[in-house]
């Protein structure tokens, strides 16, 4: 589970984020997150990129879909538990996640990969997203605005 999650943020970085990291960056990031991991009890967190690529090929042999794993995607792709008014930006989120899923994990779930529409529409639609999301959080987004200074 840890490297799945550790690959997953790590490839929503280097697609979405505001500065992809460099092969160092990618190292120190694997690294900090072993840290974490080995805190709350993961043996042997990979240490490296090169580590968790290779982690992950390992497991690949004992990976297996159910029908309830594709049950689970479809429910959170196509009736998430959210109000309407938030569907939309959660499906933008979806989509983009779903993109972010090598073929070999996709395929077993059923989920579609339409190449144009995701390398055009779903990135554009999630570097929006996540880009009103960094706006939105900036600590200058958050504090209040008192007008010009009286000093």
């Amino acid at each position: 589970m840890h490297v799945a999650e550790v690959d997953g943020f790590l490839r929503a970085h280097q697609r979405y984020g505001a500065r992809p990291l460099d092969a160092a960056g990618r190292d120190a990031s694997v690294a900090d997150t072993a840290r974490g991991a080995e805190a709350l009890g993961v043996l042997d967190p990979p240490r490296d990129h090169a580590a968790l690529t290779a982690r992950l090929a390992a497991y690949r042999p004992e990976l297996r879909t159910t029908a309830e794993a594709r049950d689970a995607a479809r429910f959170l792709l196509l009736d998430p538990p959210l109000p309407w008014a938030a569907r939309g930006p959660y499906a933008i989120l979806a989509a983009g996640a779903v993109g972010l899923l090598p073929s070999w994990a996709r395929g077993p779930l059923r989920l579609p990969y339409p190449p144009i529409t995701e390398a055009t529409g779903v990135r554009l639609a999630g570097h929006g997203l996540t880009r009103t999301i960094r706006w939105a959080t900036a600590p200058e987004a958050a504090e209040p605005s008192h007008g010009p200074s009286q000093a």
